[in-house]
């Protein structure tokens, strides 16, 4: 459902990047309003308000969370989720929830464990709970969330496909997250951070634990969690899957302490609450200065590199990104390979057999694009390895290769076009 999202935007406004980032607003607000519903249950207007803003702040400030993510899709279906189980408990409403779960789960499917943490909830509390729920609103949250799972293999079924659906939804990704491990060391800040900080309001009782608002937000908070460890990495944007659930705790326990010790805030925090959205003031300068330059909205080497190609009238068949890929986009080609779709898919030889290609390993493909098809421009980035460090041998290939066959033809910023030698 990643890829019907921007399909679908693509198919009403075309290849636009202005509707795609709109979009993302559109996500992004939706995410920041139903967090609001939920604290709002739990705090003051005013706090609720704060934690939305906050929610903002934390889903699309910073580096590359302002591009629109599949974390962006799935929270913006799954907090609605969560807010339709927990305030609207009627069988019409439990189902639609499970139906925000069922689409969260085909948009990201890391998020299929907080998703079952919540089923086993809900079962937990039908048998030992006197909440206010029945066996049928348990069903009918598992069929929405089966529902939309099945609706998503029936094209492929149809279309006698359903092998295709199998390996890219679900042995592709579990494959991905198996191969790209990171350590127990590199894991561990954000399991220290949370449990730390649950400890304390536990110990503090600034958190009421038996509050079901508060217990849902926790299950939601462990699935993310326990997918994390199964995932076995945690990119930043990662965090955007936990940051709306975590944040409205945060808001409680420190509410609780503000009414409790009365402190005195200074007047400059207002400042620097004001600050915190630095790197998008920043955006705003570099658009602006772009617009009067060079006439265009659109500003990076993703931009100005495919004009300069356009310019200079560049060979783009078989042209390689090893940067900036969004280039093919802008200059209307495909990459040479599916491998190469994004740079660092060349070197993830873990998935090539769920695409059957070919070639076995990374250096196979790399050694096919480059002696083979022979792509007459490549762009790099300047002063930067062109590969992952890992790959150390692919690394020593490529730089090899690129000094031997190819010339810098211009550099675009901090790109680097080159030209392959006649």
């Amino acid at each position: 459902m990643t890829f019907a999202f921007f399909a679908a935007i693509i198919s009403v406004f075309g290849k636009s990047f202005i509707a795609i980032r709109l979009a993302g607003v559109f996500l992004v607000v939706i995410t920041a309003f139903f967090t609001y519903k939920i604290a709002l249950s739990v705090l003051s207007k005013k706090t609720s308000i704060l934690v939305g803003v906050l929610c903002i702040f934390l889903l699309s400030l910073f580096g590359s969370l302002q591009g629109v993510m599949s974390e962006h899709i799935c929270i913006a279906l799954f907090i609605p989720a969560l807010y339709l189980l927990h305030n609207k408990n009627t069988l019409v409403f439990t189902f639609l929830a499970g139906i925000l779960m069922g689409a969260t789960v085909m948009v990201k499917l890391n998020m299929a464990f907080p998703i079952f943490f919540i089923g086993l909830f809900l079962v937990y509390e039908l048998f030992f709970t006197k909440n206010n729920i029945n066996l049928l609103q348990v069903l009918l949250f598992g069929a929405g969330v089966l529902a939309v799972i099945f609706a998503t293999i029936v094209p492929y079924y149809l279309t006698e496909q359903t092998h295709v659906w199998w390996e890219s939804v679900v042995l592709a990704p579990l494959e991905y997250t198996e191969a790209r491990r990171y350590s127990i060391l590199k894991l561990a800040p954000i399991f220290v951070i949370t449990g730390l900080f649950l400890i304390y309001a536990y110990k503090s009782s600034n958190l009421d634990f038996k509050n079901r608002t508060v217990q849902i937000l926790l299950v939601a908070i462990f699935g993310v969690l326990f997918s994390f460890v199964k995932g076995g990495r945690i990119n930043g944007h990662y965090l955007i899957q936990l940051h709306p659930m975590l944040l409205i705790l945060v808001a409680i326990v420190i509410r609780k302490l503000t009414i409790e010790y009365k402190p005195k805030v200074p007047k400059y925090v207002l400042l620097l609450v004001l600050l915190i959205p630095a790197e998008s003031y920043l955006e705003y300068v570099n658009i602006i200065k772009n617009k009067y330059e060079r006439n265009t909205f659109f500003n990076g080497e993703g931009f100005s590199v495919p004009s300069y190609i356009k310019e200079n009238d560049l060979e783009t068949k078989n042209i390689l990104f090893f940067e900036y890929h969004i280039g093919y986009w802008n200059l209307d080609t495909l990459p040479p390979t599916i491998a190469s779709t994004h740079p660092s898919n060349i070197c993830r030889d873990e998935l090539f057999t769920f695409f059957d290609n070919p070639r076995k390993n990374s250096l196979e493909e790399l050694k096919f694009i480059m002696e083979e098809l022979q792509p007459k421009t490549v762009v790099i980035r300047k002063g930067r390895r062109i590969l992952d460090k890992k790959e150390i041998e692919e690394n020593e290939y490529i730089d090899a290769y690129l000094a031997e066959h190819y010339s810098n033809f211009a550099t675009v910023e901090n790109a680097e076009i080159l030209q392959r030698l006649e």
